[in-house]
């Protein structure tokens, strides 16, 4: 028996197509569903065996038919014009899905639908790539890797760490690229002065549901010197719901073969209440997602009893979470007044989660005021104990980029000292 759900977004097809389906054996219709959030619902059931669908839904995307899939759902696509058709099979491409009827076809709907399996596992026969012995260098040396910068409530300093390590990374002549993903509401855009007149992350979603995200990456990168791209973030907080998980995956591997990947998240960790069986995305699938993806997690925490219990519990948190990526700890505000040595808080630390290193960030306050102010990353603000605890964050995070060469250390020594010079000049 195959169970069946149909989502003909009111096209001319549905009622004889309903009928083909509920006359031929061995063929059930479980449901009419009236749009795609009640389709990616629907199939949470797990009931369902095949959704058959009209390749003009609103809302239908790639993200959508991953989402069957994920579930076990095999989609079959239905158009008015032709199956054939040069524009029905691109766009049946970019969606994912290989089993299309088309006009005059729609008798054969049934005999589709209960062996559409079989197309499905030919199709993954065809375009599985061949066995290799291991990974395979060449590959490797193409794809950047992607550190997720996150921490726990309380404005602990996300923002300042991500943008200011990319800004770093890109001034050794790396290629980087920061993507804000913060549900709640980013702010890379305004601490390196970007006029987001155009949400990077929002242009991105929407290319990635139409399958273009990987052609016209370019189109949605602001570029910042000549070695850092800029996905900017939301416009509004309200605006998350454009953004779904599957969206951000796409987006994050389509940055990677670019350069190294910064990711600026949010700080909440848990489920959204229904997001799996609504369809609708969750506020923090965002998070999550980064999360998931990212090479190394790069946690930030403050220095003050607030914000140190606050980090202990958000390490918790993320070991329960078990994504397998190694975590890194940043203390930001590091300073004399707090009472408590390195060396303390470091046992603090390690003694809720297995750290694949410590790093402290000492208090700046007049520095980050003048890099916000002007919009400009630190190091252009001149030398500093904060400026080489960054560096000595990027050279722990990204070893890749420290200079091998004496010729190219002296020569970003020669940038440090112009900008210190500059910086001096401009505030006296």
């Amino acid at each position: 028996m195959i169970c069946v759900l149909l989502l003909a977004a009111g096209e001319a097809w549905e009622s004889p197509a309903l009928a083909d389906l509920e006359a031929h054996h061995g063929v059930v219709v479980l449901k009419r569903c009236v749009d795609v959030d009640d389709l990616l619902a629907s199939v949470t059931s797990g009931q369902a065996d095949v959704a058959v669908l009209s390749l003009d839904a609103p809302g239908l995307d790639p993200a959508s038919i991953a989402h069957l899939r994920r579930h076990a759902v095999r989609p079959v696509g239905v158009t008015a014009a032709r199956a054939d058709d040069l524009d029905v099979r691109e766009h049946a491409q970019r969606l994912g899905i290989s089993a299309v009827v088309g006009s005059g076809e729609l008798a054969s709907l049934p005999v589709v639908v209960t062996t559409v399996e079989d197309v499905a596992d030919t199709r993954a026969r065809d375009d599985a790539p061949a066995p290799v012995a291991g990974p395979d260098p060449t590959r490797a040396t193409d794809r950047g890797r992607v550190v997720a910068v996150w921490g726990p409530i309380g404005a602990p300093g996300r923002t300042t760490v991500a943008t200011n390590l990319a800004c770093e990374v890109a001034r050794r002549e790396v290629a980087a690229v920061l993507v804000d993903l913060d549900p709640y509401g980013g702010a890379v855009a305004q601490q390196l002065g970007i006029l987001d007149e155009v949400s990077g992350l929002l242009s991105a979603s929407r290319l990635a549901g139409s399958g273009q995200l990987d052609d016209r990456f370019a189109s949605v990168c602001r570029g910042v010197g000549d070695h850092l791209a800029v996905v900017t973030g939301l416009p509004r907080a309200d605006r998350w719901r454009e953004v779904r998980a599957a969206h951000v995956d796409q987006l994050l591997e389509a940055s990677r073969s670019l350069g190294h990947v910064l990711v600026d998240t949010g700080f909440c960790l848990e489920d959204d209440a229904g997001s799996d069986f609504g369809g609708r995305p969750g506020r923090n699938s965002l998070t999550l997602a980064a999360l998931d993806q990212a090479d190394e997690i790069v946690v930030v925490g403050s220095a003050d009893p607030v914000g140190l219990a606050r980090l202990a519990r958000a390490l918790v948190e993320l070991r329960e979470r078990a994504t397998g990526s190694p975590v890194r700890v940043v203390v930001n505000r590091m300073r004399g007044s707090i009472g408590w040595s390195e060396k303390e808080i470091a046992g603090m630390v390690e003694g809720f989660s297995r750290v694949a290193g410590m790093h402290f960030l000492p208090e700046d306050r007049p520095a980050l005021d003048r890099a916000l102010v002007s919009g400009r990353p630190l190091v252009e603000q001149g030398d500093s104990s904060l400026v080489r605890s960054l560096a000595a964050l990027a050279d722990a995070v990204f070893p890749d980029s420290v200079p091998t060469t004496p010729e190219r250390g002296r020569r970003l020594a020669g940038r440090r000292i112009r900008a210190k010079s500059n910086e001096s000049s401009r505030f006296i």
